[in-house]
């Protein structure tokens, strides 16, 4: 990585990071996600992985919608790393190999939930293409899950380590766009 990608956010009075990404972008066919400042500096790139059913906007279709987002919520926040959600949700679990043993066929949301909600009407926002009534997130992952290789279903998916640090460095309506 670049060095301008190791730049550190300001801390705030109680020594949180002060958010400082205020665009997203992520790309489908790279299979990544880059945070930017406001001067347009990139400041964080990860891999992540979104669906395995390729870009689409339709309910349903399980697959990750294109086009102009923001955050609508943010979900997690000083919660323990692997911490499991369910519609949002803490379980009280904490993500490990005998759980996921246990639950062959669950989908792991884990660690922090940022929410998506479209902002082009028609494209990603309301009717059947909604993005926020489909429960697409920015969100941790098991760590045994590959990067770089669409497997979502829908929502992208990144690293614990990775979503935890994203998720300290934006805010509510963080501007987040989708390309192919």
């Amino acid at each position: 990585m670049s060095a301008t990608l190791n730049h550190a956010p300001k801390k705030t009075d109680s020594g949180q990071p002060e958010p400082d990404i205020v665009l997203i972008r992520v790309s489908v066919s790279e299979q990544m996600l880059r945070g930017y400042r406001a001067d347009q500096t990139l400041v964080f790139e990860k891999a992540v992985a979104t669906a395995k059913n390729g870009v689409g906007q339709v309910f349903g279709s399980e697959c990750t919608p294109l086009g102009s987002h923001r955050i609508r919520a943010k979900v997690g926040a000083g919660q323990p790393v692997n911490t499991v959600f369910v519609g949002r949700r803490l379980t009280g679990e904490i993500y490990q190999q005998a759980l996921a043993d246990a639950h062959p066929k669950r989908d792991w949301i884990l660690s922090r939930i940022m929410w998506l909600c479209g902002n082009e009407p028609g494209i990603n926002r309301g009717g059947q293409v909604d993005t926020q009534r489909r429960y697409v997130y920015i969100h941790g992952a098991p760590d045994s899950h590959p990067m770089g290789i669409p497997s979502s279903h829908g929502c992208i998916k990144m690293r614990n380590a990775d979503v935890i640090a994203l998720f300290d460095r934006v805010s509510v309506g963080t501007q987040v766009l989708i390309k192919e």
